[in-house]
């Protein structure tokens, strides 16, 4: 049997792979000036979990095996009910936008009103209206709460109060919250308050004042269907849209560099 040669045209000037191996299957190969980023299909749907969901997952399981004894239809509701949990306590990773300036949306929901008001009084930063950009938060999204911009806490303030639907206006008034008011490198002060809902019974504050923190970074969550309200500086141009979707610790809320004037947004 007669083997065939078959001749192989090598470009002028091209480097020599001799000796160089393939990259491995799956590997990230990127030009100059490329980002990439390797994906899993499982890594974007299956999320770690808040450390507040270890108390009500495995009490959903418990629950679900009861109700498989019980009667098998009412066993597989419980197995929705414990997915729809770990979801509920879903802790994704984000990737946070890292210029100065910018304000980052701290909550998953949506834009639900945007106006000028005073700040809750407790906070210390004064009666003056401030630019408020609420975002209300359904049982379904992602209830971890992150800091909006960079900087140090100056007062934390707890005030307990009524369970008003939060997408109400008066919740922000009336409803238990839990506020931060946070003083940026250049002297300005905002203020980010988590505000319990109709459902929600329980406000997690995971820092404490005088700490330092980036922006994205977590500080907290609310249980279960909720509301946060962020203060800006009156004047700050919001660069979302009421009606809007917001991503926490992703979306842009604001940028204090910018002389850009506020959005508006059109449904289609």
């Amino acid at each position: 049997m007669q083997l065939c040669r078959i001749p192989v045209t090598r470009r002028r000037n091209a480097p020599a792979t001799r000796g160089t191996p393939p990259p491995p299957r799956g590997a990230c190969v990127t030009r100059p000036g490329q980002e990439e980023r390797p994906m899993s299909m499982i890594a974007t749907v299956v999320k770690p979990m808040h450390r507040e969901g270890y108390r009500f997952v495995p009490v959903f399981a418990v629950a679900t095996l009861v109700l498989f004894l019980v009667a098998q239809p009412l066993g597989w509701i419980g197995v929705g009910l414990t997915l729809w949990c770990y979801y509920f306590f879903r802790d994704p990773e984000r990737v946070t936008p890292a210029r100065e300036r910018l304000v980052i949306s701290p909550a998953d929901g949506v834009v639900q009103m945007i106006g000028d008001f005073a700040p809750p009084e407790e906070l210390g930063l004064g009666t003056a209206p401030m630019t408020r950009i609420a975002i209300f938060m359904n049982v379904f999204n992602c209830h971890v709460n992150r800091a909006p911009v960079s900087g140090r806490i100056e007062k934390i303030a707890y005030r307990p109060g009524k369970f008003f639907n939060a997408s109400l206006d008066k919740a922000s008034a009336d409803n238990e919250r839990n506020g931060l008011a946070i003083r940026l490198e250049d002297g300005r002060a905002i203020a980010v308050v988590q505000i319990a809902g109709l459902v929600a019974r329980r406000i997690v504050c995971e820092v404490k004042e005088g700490q330092a923190l980036l922006a994205g970074q977590r500080f907290g969550m609310i249980r279960f269907g909720s509301r946060l309200d962020v203060y800006l500086p009156q004047g700050t141009a919001p660069l979302v849209a009421v009606g809007q979707t917001a991503v926490a610790g992703e979306t842009v809320l604001a940028d204090f560099a910018s002389a850009e004037p506020r959005r508006a947004g059109a449904v289609r």
